[in-house]
């Protein structure tokens, strides 16, 4: 191993490593209820781009833990995640996709799409959204899906 990927390596070790610590310990005080000093610990993770603190910001704003429930703010922090390639935003982009909610009207093309990236990135729930939002689907717009997958995915998983 070379001098300058050791050193890269050992950055992005200490980098990582207390973002992830804070992450984990932010989802302990979610599970625990403990929802605006889980917000707390999420929030400077988030603001520089962690997808699992994006995500976890998005979850709670869907829900209302800890914050007055905003559909459009969660579906942009799901977004966010999303374009990072966290397959459990993904599927939160999904859902508001497929349901509509927070949005003018649904879109099932970009549910399906999302799905599907989903289920790429390894979500195990993906596939049971994907078989449902395809029985309302016509031949038509899931053909149109598929062509927004091909273009996501070789930009969003390059080596899958």
């Amino acid at each position: 191993m070379t001098k300058t990927l050791k050193a890269a390596l050992l950055a992005f070790t200490l980098l990582s490593t207390p973002a992830l610590a804070e992450i984990e310990e932010a989802r302990d005080m979610m599970e625990a209820g403990q929802f605006e000093q889980a917000m707390k610990e999420l929030w400077p993770a988030a603001r520089s781009g962690n997808a699992d603190a994006e995500e976890l910001i998005g979850v709670m704003y869907a829900m209302g833990l800890g914050v007055e429930r905003d559909d459009q703010r969660a579906f942009e922090w799901y977004l966010r995640s999303s374009m990072k390639g966290h397959p459990g935003a993904q599927s939160g982009v999904g859902w508001y996709y497929e349901v509509g909610r927070g949005m003018p009207a649904p879109d099932l093309v970009r549910a399906y799409m999302w799905y599907t990236l989903s289920a790429i990135g390894g979500d195990p729930d993906a596939a049971i959204s994907l078989e449902e939002v395809v029985k309302k689907m016509t031949k038509q717009e899931i053909d149109k899906a598929h062509i927004l997958v091909d273009d996501y995915k070789v930009w969003m998983y390059p080596f899958r």
